[in-house]
């Protein structure tokens, strides 16, 4: 029987989101993340498939060649960086992507969490939970985000979301990218500005652009100079966009008034990791597409893939050619 082997569910709820037992084969779930690459192939050296969810698990090169038995490596989207995928052609490794709930839906729970971290940082909402829940009372004062300057880093689809979102509260949207026109900033409601002014002029700024060899880096110590010390910075797009170091040392010298983070170099954060102790800081566990509607669509689709893959039907295949 085909053994096949379900990455990083870190919640425990991977079973409940599909129907596994339809699949003529054996499901194994793991719940804990497996980053040394040794022990990684170790504990999947039996399994014929491979369900990954999206970038937490890395498949470089050295790991897909020491699993001789791996013919599917199913992974949820349709797009995953932490996959080599040259190798994988190489070595025989069909690698199948899968839906995520539609396009709109596929891009809204990021949006709604960019939001949420936006309100917790301007409004100090985690502070006044702890704050009642010690005996206290109110302690300082919000911000409101009408009237104030929301910088889009990146005015792609979840970019042009949070822009929307931001127009609706009455907010000065302004937006930059390498490749964006007035015209196009201009048809989602914001105005094209140089990267320059983008970070010189917002209040709140988010990012929101895909990891690349271009975009490593691109918020770096020079980009922050730049922000108001009483400006905010939201990332819930990829940890190394931002210069986590120099990021933590404008929060820290409180050059920066706050920072919203969702994704980061390292993840799991290992327990000593700087994050944990940086101020002005809410953080989240890489959460942004971790909702109901979401992880139904990863896992329905990721079963339909298996299940396709075992009876010789084509799979959405992205390492095709």
């Amino acid at each position: 029987m085909v053994r096949i082997a379900v990455l990083d569910d870190y919640q425990g709820v991977a079973a409940e989101y599909a129907d596994w037992d339809s699949l003529p084969a054996q499901v194994e779930f793991f719940h804990e993340h497996i980053a040394d690459p040794d022990e990684l192939v170790r504990r999947l050296a039996p399994f014929e498939v491979v369900a990954a969810m999206r970038e937490r698990t890395a498949f470089p090169r050295e790991v897909l060649a020491a699993l001789p038995r791996l013919r599917l490596l199913v992974t949820t989207g349709m797009r995953n960086a932490a996959i080599d995928m040259v190798a994988a052609r190489e070595l025989g490794v069909v690698v199948s992507g899968t839906g995520g709930g539609g396009s709109d839906r596929a891009w809204a729970p990021t949006a709604e969490l960019t939001w949420g971290l936006i309100f917790a940082l301007l409004r100090g909402i985690p502070e006044h939970d702890r704050r009642i829940r010690e005996g206290g009372w109110q302690q300082g004062v919000g911000l409101e985000v009408a009237g104030r300057t929301l910088g889009v880093l990146g005015l792609g689809r979840l970019g042009t979301q949070v822009a929307t979102v931001g127009r609706a509260f009455g907010m000065d949207v302004i937006a930059w990218s390498h490749h964006l026109t007035d015209e196009a900033a201009a048809a989602v409601g914001a105005r094209r500005v140089e990267k320059e002014e983008l970070f010189a002029t917002s209040d709140v700024l988010t990012v929101h652009t895909v990891l690349s060899e271009r975009t490593r880096g691109l918020v770096g110590a020079a980009e922050l100079a730049l922000m108001k010390p009483t400006a905010y910075l939201v990332n819930t797009s990829r940890g190394p966009v931002v210069d986590e170091a120099a990021l933590q040392a404008a929060l820290r010298a409180g050059r920066l008034a706050g920072a919203g983070v969702d994704v980061f170099s390292r993840e799991p954060l290992p327990p000593d990791d700087p994050w944990r102790t940086t101020p002005r800081t809410v953080l989240t566990p890489h959460v942004g597409y971790v909702t109901d509607g979401v992880y139904r669509a990863f896992y329905t689709d990721t079963v339909e893939s298996v299940a396709a893959w075992l009876r010789g039907a084509p799979v959405r295949v992205l390492n095709a050619g």
